[in-house]
């Protein structure tokens, strides 16, 4: 069966867990419960990618230090921290740590499953992006050094014979190269190949 995602769970509270996991397995998410930050880093290196969802106040290690562990290890789950303290200062100190958001208890249902989806969605969209623009640099490294001078020359505005005449070839030849970077770069104008430069940090926007 799929589902839209998983969600960990991680609070000391046996009965808001098992609420969490009735409400979030309605909603069609993969729930995993954990009843302490210390297990849920134990599991975490064979976890597959979800959203955290985190008591702020725990015994042992509390959800801010849940987040300084999870910023130290470069960690990319996105993570939501309830709390039922109305503590400000604390969800304050989370979203600066790395949290995506907090709830203050009680909260709404569907404000909770609203949070996973965007916050799902957005970390598939950024895994997307960071996937594209790998594949943008790869296309620029296997350019051949005299195809990344033409392009180079290309995204800085210069003409076909302003790029011969600077390397001191024929505007033919630089034709030529064009077209073999049009093709590497899979770029279908002058304008895509711009934004291409700009992915691949050889253009500074």
């Amino acid at each position: 069966m799929s589902h839209k995602g998983k969600v960990y769970v991680v609070d000391d509270d046996e009965a808001m867990r098992e609420s969490l996991e009735f409400l979030l397995g309605a909603a069609d998410f993969s729930v995993t419960l954990f009843d302490t930050a210390s297990s849920f880093l134990d599991a975490l290196p064979g976890l597959d990618y979800g959203c955290v969802v985190s008591d702020v106040r725990m015994p042992g290690i509390d959800g801010i230090e849940l987040l300084r562990r999870l910023k130290a290890g470069r960690n990319k789950f996105p993570v939501i921290i309830m709390t039922g303290h109305g503590d400000i200062r604390l969800a304050v100190e989370a979203m600066k740590l790395g949290a995506i958001d907090f709830l203050e208890k009680p909260f709404e249902d569907d404000r909770l499953i609203a949070m996973i989806d965007t916050a799902l969605t957005q970390a598939r969209t950024e895994e997307k992006n960071e996937a594209e623009t790998l594949d943008i640099v790869s296309r620029a490294a296997a350019l051949s050094p005299r195809e990344r001078q033409v392009m180079e020359g290309l995204v800085a505005g210069l003409s076909n014979k302003m790029i011969a005449r600077e390397y001191d070839i024929s505007p033919r030849t630089i034709e030529v190269y064009r077209a073999n970077v049009m093709t590497k770069m899979q770029a279908g104008s002058l304008s895509e190949l711009v934004r291409l430069a700009m992915r691949a940090g050889m253009l500074k926007d």
